[in-house]
């Protein structure tokens, strides 16, 4: 399990030395989370790159400082996640862009995100809370749901997730029933989500066309 955050910051030393080129990471999950005090640990560093030859060169690299490559397992079905990188306390999970089938870096997260590491070839940005707090609703692990209630107490731009939730699921309209599903069982646990109206009608819009389909 990794404690500090400086300890993440290490990691990415290391990294700056192994690349042969410019490499922009975005940071989502626990290490953003233990960034900001709403985690004591993670065990795992999730990364996402924009583009699939920085994807190659992080992987080059991982190697060369002493990382093994391990095969997702059934906790990432969503998830559209080629590698695992993991030695001693260090778990890397790495994405290129899309992080699952439906939810990629957009424009817009970017933007959001904070500049928190410039090397000689590395940057690390760590994604927005409420872009932390979307992408963990498309998970089925546990601890997720426990993460978005800690980053909603935090306080969250709800209209910043509402906009961004439906940008993403415009191409791929069967995830905000999955989305709904989470928020749902969020709601559940005593938390109040505003959103919740305005994603109830974008669940139905979703039937509403399916059912438009399947008469034709």
């Amino acid at each position: 399990m990794i404690s500090r955050f400086e300890e993440i910051k290490r990691l990415f030393e290391e990294m700056d030395f192994a690349v042969s080129g410019k490499v922009h990471f975005f940071m989502i999950g626990g290490g953003v989370l233990l960034f900001h005090g709403l985690k004591p640990a993670t065990k795992d560093i999730d990364l996402v790159v924009k583009t699939e030859a920085e994807f190659v060169e992080c992987e080059k690299a991982l190697k060369k400082i002493g990382f093994e490559t391990k095969l997702p397992g059934s906790d990432y079905n969503h998830f559209n996640l080629s590698q695992i990188f993991i030695r001693e306390d260090f778990r890397i999970d790495l994405f290129s862009k899309k992080v699952c089938k439906g939810f990629s870096l957009s424009s817009s997260m970017a933007k959001r995100a904070l500049k928190e590491v410039s090397m000689a070839n590395i940057t690390l940005f760590l994604c927005s809370m409420e872009d932390i707090f979307l992408f963990k609703t498309m998970t089925e692990r546990e601890g997720d749901l426990s993460d978005c209630i800690a980053l909603a107490r935090m306080g969250l731009d709800w209209n910043a997730i509402l906009a961004e939730l439906k940008h993403q699921v415009s191409g791929n309209d069967i995830w905000i029933t999955w989305v709904a599903e989470r928020l749902e069982l969020l709601q559940e646990r005593g938390l109040i989500i505003p959103i919740m109206a305005e994603v109830a009608e974008m669940v139905e819009g979703y039937y509403n066309k399916l059912e438009k389909v399947m008469k034709k």
